[in-house]
């Protein structure tokens, strides 16, 4: 079978929001390289992604988790180009996965995060927090599925996304999905698409904040929740770092 028969498109749920361009520069390689993470029972694991212009593309991550383990990944996706971290993960009981990502930037590019969570036994939690700043023509994307398994009670499951858009010409897609075969569970998700708030602005102007440094003020902190859980506060702050300073390119 040839490449072009295992390539996936825009008619693929899971790709309806990537580029087509880019879509069609994908080889079958790259679509097969899994980063696969099996964690033992009761281990942590701690990971950080940064697709920027010296890891674009196609970055797909599987995590299989033991009894009580916990695996955190931390993200941003900044690149000029097509980027995408798609990450599947298997719990199992009393495991937690936590995911906080930031897809920032600007010119006509998409930039995504794609995530499959199961929980596949009782009493596993799981946590993602998604925000997104865009600017230009750039897009946004989360899409991010949740699977109960049947028997799979005391499930504790949460996704959070927002979005701000810095110009008319950017957007955001989200595609939450939540898929519950058991009845003992807590699953929520959220969305939210808009500006940067005008009040809190005129707040920080009228106590001398010039308005280009109180709108970084606000990216700022609009962007930290998806680092918040991190307990490695300077890995943490290097992240944070690495998204502000690609606001360079907006106009603030």
């Amino acid at each position: 079978m040839s490449d072009l028969a295992t390539l996936p498109t825009t008619r693929d749920e899971d790709w309806r929001y990537a580029d087509p361009d880019a879509l069609k520069e994908l080889t079958a390689e790259v679509l097969d390289d899994w980063q696969e993470v099996t964690l033992s029972a009761g281990e942590t694991s701690v990971q950080s992604f940064v697709l920027d212009d010296t890891n674009p593309g196609v970055t797909r991550v599987r995590l299989a988790l033991g009894e009580g383990a916990r695996a955190e990944i931390y993200a941003i996706a900044s690149a000029s180009e097509y980027a995408r971290l798609e990450v599947e993960v298997t719990l199992t009981r009393g495991s937690h996965f936590e995911f906080g990502g930031v897809t920032i930037g600007g010119g006509d590019v998409t930039r995504e995060f794609v995530t499959r969570v199961t929980h596949a036994e009782p009493e596993a939690t799981s946590n993602q927090t998604i925000r997104a700043v865009h600017w230009n023509r750039a897009i946004g994307n989360f899409l991010g599925r949740i699977e109960v398994v049947r028997d799979a009670q005391k499930t504790d499951a949460a996704q959070n996304f927002r979005a701000i858009l810095l110009e008319k010409g950017a957007s955001a897609n989200t595609k939450p999905e939540l898929e519950i075969f058991a009845d003992d569970v807590k699953c929520a998700h959220g969305a939210a698409i808009g500006a940067l708030d005008p009040m809190e602005g005129f707040y920080m102007a009228a106590r001398g904040i010039p308005p280009e440094v109180a709108r970084k003020l606000q990216v700022q902190a609009f962007v930290a929740d998806a680092f918040a859980e991190m307990q490695d506060e300077a890995k943490a702050e290097e992240l944070l770092g690495k998204v502000l300073d690609r606001l360079g390119d907006a106009q603030l």
